[in-house]
């Protein structure tokens, strides 16, 4: 075992990668955007990014997207459901709708998508529950769930 373990977030999870310690909003989103740096740097600064909170992070979090790397746009995903801002369904939404995006991204743009709470996304979540990916057309139902329960004061099962 090691010296060090990774610790819990804020957000309750063990991420991959610690946030970075120091820097700016504007030095972390140029390192999120630089192709060229070392993959464990860019997850770094994805969780510094949704530890700050703030609309700019969040956006500056959607503006990576771009990126060759599925997995970096999937944790993206991830850490935007985890920020539960308004402000990523747009591009959250993009994602889900994009038939091209890997199916790893889809299913977790999904998800937060409902992590969000937001009852302005079930029209989108309901047009992909018969997508051809099963993971994309589970991941809507349990989202379209889960926006169900926060919705109700006692959950009960739904059918989509």
């Amino acid at each position: 075992m090691t010296e060090r373990a990774p610790g819990v977030s804020q957000y309750g999870s063990v991420d991959p990668a610690p946030p970075q310690n120091v820097g700016t909003l504007k030095e972390w989103s140029a390192l999120l955007m630089d192709e060229n740096a070392p993959m464990f740097q860019r997850m770094r600064t994805v969780f510094s990014l949704r530890n700050d909170g703030s609309d700019e992070a969040c956006l500056a979090l959607c503006s990576a997207f771009f990126s060759s790397s599925a997995l970096l746009r999937h944790e993206l995903a991830y850490v935007l459901g985890q920020m539960q801002n308004p402000t990523a369904l747009p591009t959250l939404i993009e994602r889900l709708s994009d038939d091209k995006e890997h199916v790893m991204v889809r299913h977790e743009a999904a998800e937060a998508m409902g992590a969000i709470g937001d009852l302005s996304v079930l029209p989108v979540l309901k047009a992909h529950l018969n997508d051809p990916n099963p993971e994309v057309a589970e991941s809507c139902e349990v989202a379209l769930d889960l926006l169900q329960w926060c919705k109700s004061p006692q959950w009960e099962e739904t059918s989509w």
